[in-house]
């Protein structure tokens, strides 16, 4: 992988997929991904980036729902949104090279975009807005992005910035993980951290990402593994994968 890597995400895609095909806006309209037909307990797949502004989680009971008036309930179409994942990366691969997408799920990839600068003549940003642009002018849903020299920077960029607000894209550099990146409180917010290690470094003293990039790395190995090496480099921005 090269030095320019994106990684781009459809914003609330099976909610949005299901606004757009009944020609609502998806950041006016009440909608949730979910069988009504079933108890209180089935689980909401997405919801509309309305009611994810108004704090409902995207991940949630049916009985944890507000009572909103209005709210549309869309019976979940599996065989719909894969379709519609297809189109996009059909859409994607327009402009890059199959080698040069890695799919990560059904409403997430990542792009290598260093082998297509010269030949568009324009920046990383400018490249990853093509794509983006791309997609929306055909499908009209709507991406967000994440852009960095490795694909977790890339990644933790999206997840942290590059969702929160329109042009719905972050671009990180070296200089962003003192920055930006050991900022990161509580730890489940960085990728890779689950609830259950967050735990057990809270029991240690650690509670934001830069702490963790600052303990010693042999410390963690002990405690952790393999995994503890990689928390430590992660929390360094150091990911070596292709």
């Amino acid at each position: 992988m090269g030095n320019h890597i994106a990684v781009i995400d459809m914003k609330a895609f099976y909610a949005f997929v299901e606004c757009v095909e009944r020609n609502l806006d998806p950041f006016t309209t009440p909608l949730v991904v979910c069988d009504p037909t079933r108890g209180d307990g089935t689980i909401v797949l997405s919801v509309s980036p309305f009611l994810k502004a108004q704090g409902v989680p995207s991940r949630c009971r049916k009985r944890e729902l507000p009572n909103i008036p209005g709210l549309i309930m869309a019976m979940p179409r599996m065989g719909l949104y894969i379709k519609r994942s297809a189109e996009i990366i059909s859409i994607v691969l327009d402009i890059v090279g199959e080698d040069d997408i890695h799919i990560y799920s059904i409403d997430e990839f990542f792009v290598n975009l260093d082998p297509y600068l010269k030949m568009y003549n324009c920046t990383p940003y400018q490249l990853v807005r093509k794509i983006q642009d791309a997609i929306t002018s055909k499908t009209k849903l709507v991406t967000t992005a994440g852009l960095s020299f490795n694909m977790l920077m890339a990644k933790v960029a999206l997840d942290n910035d590059g969702k929160k607000r329109p042009p719905y894209i972050a671009h990180w550099g070296k200089e962003d993980i003192e920055k930006k990146l050991w900022k990161i409180t509580p730890l489940h917010k960085m990728w890779g951290i689950s609830h259950g290690y967050e735990t057990k470094l809270n029991a240690m003293g650690i509670e934001t990402v830069g702490q963790l990039a600052h303990t010693d790395k042999q410390l963690l190995k002990n405690k952790f593994g393999v995994m503890g090496e990689q928390l430590w480099e992660h929390a360094n921005g150091i990911d070596n994968t292709n």
